[in-house]
């Protein structure tokens, strides 16, 4: 029913109880209030080390010289993690800087930058590298950046190798250091 169809109705007097409804919906009912939310988040940069996002006891990898005689003259090994290099992924645009800041036994290693001991007052001294062919010893202390720039996707890798030194009169047994390191970004 069109609405001149209603006011003709209303002016002879008929007004049907079932119209009223639709003659008020029109601007009774369609009103609306509009406005916004905010929504924010702020980010810090970020590293991760071989997957972890922990800041502080994070495991970077191990470096196993393995079994050999006490009469050895040199044992090459790298530090790994799962049989992997250690894995460093980072915030974009962040370059990370990596360093030993120091051993257990650093006290003991002569002419080396570290020592592993036995337990027993005997030391086998090693040095870290960041070249597989071992002529970039990697002082305690001294920041080493690794190469490219963080993309936040695909990480880089952190290579280390080590060199154990053998020297006379060493005691048969189990030989171990801890080394203590830094991500900084």
């Amino acid at each position: 029913m069109s609405r001149w169809q209603c006011v003709l109705l209303f002016k002879r007097g008929v007004l049907i109880p079932s119209l009223i409804p639709s003659l008020l919906a029109g601007s009774a009912f369609a009103q609306s209030v509009t406005g916004t939310v905010d929504v924010s988040i702020e980010l810090a940069a970020a590293c991760e080390v071989n997957g972890s996002t922990a800041t502080s006891g994070v495991d970077f990898g191990s470096l196993e010289f393995g079994s050999h005689t006490t009469l050895f003259s040199e044992a090459d090994s790298e530090v790994l993690n799962g049989g992997d290099a250690i894995e460093v992924l980072c915030s974009p645009g962040v370059t990370p800087s990596f360093q030993i800041t120091g051993g257990a036994n650093d006290v003991e290693s002569g002419a080396q930058n570290h020592a592993m001991a036995n337990g027993s007052g005997s030391f086998v001294p090693y040095s870290i590298y960041t070249d597989a062919a071992r002529t970039s010893a990697l002082e305690s202390g001294t920041p080493y950046d690794l190469s490219g720039t963080a993309d936040g996707i695909t990480p880089q890798t952190l290579s280390l190798y080590g060199r154990a030194y053998g020297q006379p009169g060493l005691a048969a047994g189990s030989y171990s250091d801890t080394l203590n390191v830094e991500l900084s970004f």
